[in-house]
């Protein structure tokens, strides 16, 4: 049984203090930290933030070592039968995925600082979190006793964040059978009954298609920032929300987003934490999990997410098209949907993480694979008359290959897709996937069916609509975000990241939409790396950048209207 133990002695430091013990049985050796975190499909580098590694024997006498690379390290353990690992780890990311330590709170995400043994990952684990008596404890492992908590494995022990704190916000409420808990940190005044209700409503929608949820118990750590923030990550029995500012919680908006990130992270609890693809369906902490199958377990995540809080009564019609259209106008605003598949895309989270990255070189799997997954579901229920979906795909796909010994591959959903409705549906997989082809004709021909369409009118700001770049206002700068692929913007020498100060001599002071409305021939002032230069745009009939909106045929059938109602139950 492997031993840790965390402590926080003076949090101002922003470091904690880890522990680890084990027996050995060999004369050397390798010990591992983890260099990813489920969730996020990306190099982590967490061995960055450790600081005075030491090794002792049973009797507390030194051990050598040798770090063989940036996360690992060989141990001469020759003539001792026990060995304790000691540092300390930077924890100053307050976020979903990381670790922090304040004097009122102290949240870890194990992964980030629990070392490990190569090849015995099935070890039980306990873990001692040393903090004053009086602090409760949030996390979905199962105690011994009020501050030791125990996991099966290692797998589930990095699998279990806690929140540690004498002030948190605790709830609990029931949906078949399964205890889920409410726990929010920081300077918050949730209405619980109120969170309580919606909660439920998308929980059991959830329930409606799974059948059955994986764990007995499932804990969301809820952690509330005093300013802006909204992040989540899933895990098996938890999901940890970070959202802020706290006193916008109960406001409209707010609230949506925390509804959104919640039900998201929830139907995770299937959809990659209990159900996997074969690439990592047993996880390989040491290296990259490469996989082509983001667009399922990221998009199809997304879709639902949002479609649940529509079938729950949570969303009205606005509120989902509204979240329909961002990923939607995502999707057509990227030129690089005809360059690089979602499929590559996934794969290469691994290369450049989850930044913008080069301008139109990727896609991203979270919006492309939610129209992916709407795509999908339209046409399973087209096809089947309604008999079947992508809920009845989706439930198959988990019956069939959930668990920590199997695993799924594309070929496993298209051949269920194939059996749901036609052999038409592998147009799909090959042009829109694995492919780069427009997916507007399709996507509308596939909306029609359920009485709706896709439409684009004219973008509002006069930089996007006419010369065919977005800018961002930065520290009170105008500056480009991005630019149409061959639009006039591009063709000119406007590059991203150039600040604009002028037009046609006047300044540009957040009225540069207005400012281009006055001419047809324009020179911008700009300063494009630290450099001021001119460049010249002369106004045409060329449109860019259109808003795009989903929208309802205003003289639908019935069985169009029924067939919307039976997808979102609005």
């Amino acid at each position: 049984m492997w031993q840790y133990q965390i402590s926080s002695s003076n949090p101002s430091t922003r470091y904690i203090q880890v522990a680890f013990k084990s027996n050995v049985n060999s004369d050397s050796t390798l010990v591992k930290l983890p260099k990813w975190r489920p969730g996020r499909y990306e190099l982590g580098n967490f061995a960055k933030n450790i600081r005075d590694f030491k090794i002792t024997d049973e009797h507390g006498n030194p051990v050598q070592f040798e770090k063989i690379d940036s996360h690992c390290w060989m141990v001469n353990t020759v003539a001792c039968n026990e060995m304790t690992i000691k540092f300390n780890y930077y924890a100053n990311q307050l976020d979903a995925g990381a670790c922090f330590t304040d004097t009122d709170f102290l949240y870890v995400n194990p992964i980030h600082c629990m070392p490990y043994l190569a090849d015995m990952l099935h070890t039980e684990c306990v873990l001692t979190i040393d903090v004053d008596v009086a602090w409760e404890i949030a996390c979905g492992l199962k105690p011994l006793s009020k501050n030791v908590l125990h996991a099966a494995s290692y797998h589930d022990l990095v699998d279990s964040p806690f929140i540690a704190s004498a002030s948190m916000h605790h709830d609990s409420f029931d949906v078949d059978g399964v205890k889920f808990h409410l726990w929010f940190q920081g300077e918050v005044n949730p209405d619980l009954d109120r969170i309580k209700k919606d909660f439920i409503a998308y929980t059991q929608k959830q329930f409606v298609v799974m059948g059955t949820f994986p764990v007995a118990e499932y804990h969301y750590l809820i952690l509330i920032t005093p300013y802006r923030f909204y992040h989540g990550v899933e895990h098996t029995t938890s999901t940890v929300l970070a959202l802020g500012p706290g006193y916008s919680l109960m406001k409209p908006e707010f609230y949506k987003e925390l509804l959104g990130v919640a039900s998201h992270e929830l139907f995770h609890t299937w959809n990659v934490k209990t159900l996997r693809p074969k690439d990592f369906v047993q996880y390989d902490y040491s290296q990259e999990n490469y996989s082509r199958l983001g667009w399922v377990y990221e998009g199809f995540t997304t879709y639902y997410g949002d479609l649940f809080l529509a079938r729950s009564g949570f969303f009205t019609m606005q509120d989902w098209f509204a979240e329909v259209n961002v990923r939607l106008q995502k999707h057509f605003d990227n030129d690089a949907r005809f360059r690089y598949s979602v499929a590559d895309s996934s794969f290469d989270t691994w290369l450049d993480g989850y930044v913008p990255g080069a301008p139109h070189r990727k896609t991203n799997i979270y919006d492309e694979g939610s129209i992916i997954a709407m795509m999908l579901d339209l046409y399973l229920r087209r096809a089947s008359k309604n008999l079947n979906s992508l809920d009845t795909l989706f439930k198959k796909l988990y019956d069939d290959f959930s668990g920590h010994h199997r695993g799924y591959q594309t070929e496993d959903i298209l051949n269920l897709a194939i059996e749901m409705s036609d052999a038409g549906v592998k147009i799909i997989f090959d042009d829109y996937i694995h492919g780069t082809k427009n997916t507007e004709s399709f996507l509308n021909e596939l909306l029609h069916e359920v009485g709706c369409y896709v439409s684009r009118i004219p973008a509002k700001n006069t930089q996007e609509r006419c010369f065919g770049f977005k800018t961002i206002q930065e520290q009170g700068n105008t500056k480009v975000g991005s630019i149409y692929p061959g639009s006039l913007a591009e063709l000119a020498g406007l590059a991203k990241d150039d600040e604009i100060a002028a037009v046609n001599g006047w300044k540009v002071e957040s009225n540069l939409s207005d400012l281009l409305q006055l001419y047809n021939i324009v020179d911008l002032t700009v300063f494009s790396q630290k450099k001021m230069k001119s460049i010249n745009l002369v106004a045409s009939d060329n449109r860019y950048f259109d808003t795009i909106k989903l929208g309802t045929i205003t003289d639908a059938s019935e069985a169009q209207k029924a067939a919307f109602k039976s997808w979102t139950n609005l």
